[in-house]
């Protein structure tokens, strides 16, 4: 689906909504805290004239049989910073540039609730559509959501998918529509006669995958995967099919703050080890995850002397939704120093770095 660029003055973009650049690069857009010249971004896909990746699944096929390959990983970042410096912008309070693209090098955009949209209202064109329909039509009908709550991301966003083989990407936004969602979704992974099961209800589920995380293990892992319920299953009795399906939170436009204004500075101080308690769960589930706590213990490394943190903030999608209010958590990170216009805190960060694996956040008693 291609939106045409307007000025960029109008120009108003929030998590998942894609950027294409004139080189057919395609970013996802990265959170809600962006400087005033463009956005933040994870590069996602790349035309084969410029980028061709050796993992076999990372090979899409687009309209008019042009082909695209999706970055994993880290390959991504190492691809901008190598190849193409200039979609960086510079942050101010990390003082550093990060990936991104200013809104003068916007070409399109594509947004997920449009997509959507445009997919309700037309006649199933596969078997894959025809299972988002259905999906779509379960879900609203049992939680009274409308559809113009829902978008979707990844191939169906931009035409990569495959009918057999792809899997179902929605986005669902606003705090009280995730709300009826999860609740839905619990009561619906436990009843014999839905075709929406959890995808981590199994505990073979990652079979065959090499495990990284040092201080997470897999079953811990799959404890906390089962709970956040936005990940499931459905057998589409239609296709004979198992098709993954994923339920992204994103913000609605009302719940959107502008912080990147009020935020001076951010400081890298060394490594954090901390038990906490969960004191406000509000932006648990958004990117980044951002966890209100109270400290209970709290090592740090270099010899640095901090008495607290003030808030986990997790840009690994598997640490969102992994806590909520009240639960005593196990957290190691990146502790930092963050100065606003009107405090000045600590917190520990989660997020792509040389220790990423040694990162975690558990439950502190499972």
């Amino acid at each position: 689906m291609r939106i045409s660029f307007r000025s960029t003055a109008a120009l108003k973009l929030r998590d998942r909504d894609a950027i294409i650049t004139s080189m057919g690069i395609i970013f996802r857009v990265y959170g809600y805290l962006h400087p005033p010249e463009g956005y933040v971004c994870d590069v996602e896909y790349a035309p084969s004239n410029i980028f061709q990746s050796a993992i076999p699944k990372a090979f899409r096929r687009g309209v008019s049989d042009k082909t695209y390959y999706k970055f994993f990983e880290d390959e991504g970042l190492r691809f901008i910073r190598q190849k193409y410096p200039q979609y960086q912008v510079f942050h101010e309070p990390l003082q550093k540039k990060i990936v991104g693209v200013k809104k003068n090098q916007i070409k399109e955009t594509r947004k997920p609730e449009r997509k959507l949209q445009k997919l309700v209202k037309q006649t199933p064109a596969d078997e894959l559509h025809e299972a988002l329909l259905d999906v779509l039509k379960l879900v609203t009908s049992a939680t009274g959501l409308k559809t113009e709550n829902f978008g979707v991301f990844g191939s169906l966003l931009h035409g990569f998918y495959h009918p057999r083989f792809s899997d179902l990407d929605f986005v669902v936004y606003g705090k009280p529509q995730l709300k009826k969602l999860r609740e839905y979704l619990s009561e619906a992974y436990e009843s014999a006669n839905s075709p929406l099961k959890n995808e981590f209800e199994k505990p073979n589920v990652l079979e065959g995958k090499k495990w990284r995380f040092h201080n997470y293990s897999p079953q811990e892992f799959l404890w906390h995967q089962r709970r956040k319920l936005i990940y499931g299953v459905y057998h589409d009795a239609k296709s004979g099919r198992v098709i993954k399906v994923e339920f992204e939170p994103v913000k609605e436009w009302n719940e959107i703050r502008d912080e990147y204004s009020t935020l001076r500075k951010i400081t890298r101080l060394g490594w954090a080890k901390a038990l906490v308690r969960v004191t406000d769960d509000a932006e648990a589930a958004f990117m980044p995850a951002v966890y209100t706590v109270k400290t209970l213990k709290l090592s740090t490394s270099n010899n640095v002397r901090v008495k607290n943190v003030q808030r986990v903030v997790s840009y690994v999608e598997e640490f969102r939704l992994q806590a909520f209010q009240d639960e005593t958590v196990y957290v190691e990170g990146n502790l930092e120093k963050v100065e606003t216009d009107n405090d000045v805190f600590h917190q520990i960060t989660l997020t792509r770095c040389p220790n990423y694996y040694e990162q975690t956040m558990k439950l502190a008693r499972l």
